[in-house]
């Protein structure tokens, strides 16, 4: 587990189906702790007041962790339910979150990516990955999950939906597959994003 900025951590754990380790987040807020799709916490980490998931496969670990509350967005909450994670608090982006966090649409219309405005940083799920071991480019830190993972939308679809992100003070980038961005994050979504 790494300390990523004031009160917010990530760790990695082994995914099975992916063959690869994936990124959870560990927030601590007035409202209590909040882990952002978490995958087999690190031994100490205490029991979660609230579980944010990106989208409904990212339910992970939830359901071992009994957490006080489980955060999904509505379009999730039955194929959460279907995977044994119950979903107290189904929302839409723009609804009330804890810890202050805001919730954005995607073009993948079950998975909304996080906001995290304190820590200035985005908790992306599968929608953004890392750029992994050999990017393009060395200057490119991020690239769109692949199109056949979107259903009907396109690439496109997703550029437009994530074009609000470009407004917020973005530092870091937070993905759960492949390297997170923890500087500049704004100039790696802009350059991904704007065309």
């Amino acid at each position: 587990m790494i300390d990523v900025a004031p009160g917010l951590r990530r760790w990695t754990a082994y995914h099975n189906h992916w063959e690869e380790e994936v990124g959870s987040l560990a927030l601590g807020t007035d409202d209590g702790l909040v882990l952002i799709d978490p995958i087999d916490p690190p031994r100490g980490l205490r029991r979660p007041d609230h579980v944010l998931l990106t989208v409904f496969w990212h339910g992970r670990s939830t359901a071992e962790l009994k957490p006080k509350r489980v955060w999904a967005h509505a379009r999730s909450a039955k194929p959460l339910s279907n995977r044994g994670v119950d979903v107290t608090d189904p929302f839409s982006p723009g609804d009330e979150l804890p810890g202050g966090l805001e919730a954005f649409a995607t073009a993948r219309v079950n998975e909304v990516v996080f906001w995290l405005p304190q820590q200035r940083s985005l908790a992306v799920g599968d929608v953004l990955l890392g750029a992994g071991a050999k990017p393009r480019a060395t200057r490119d830190k991020l690239r769109f999950c692949p199109e056949r993972w979107l259903g009907k939308a396109t690439h496109d679809d997703l550029r437009e939906t994530l074009q609000p992100l470009l407004a917020l003070p973005v530092q870091r980038v937070l993905v759960s597959h492949g390297e997170p961005v923890l500087r500049a994050g704004k100039a790696a979504l802009a350059r991904l994003l704007v065309r």
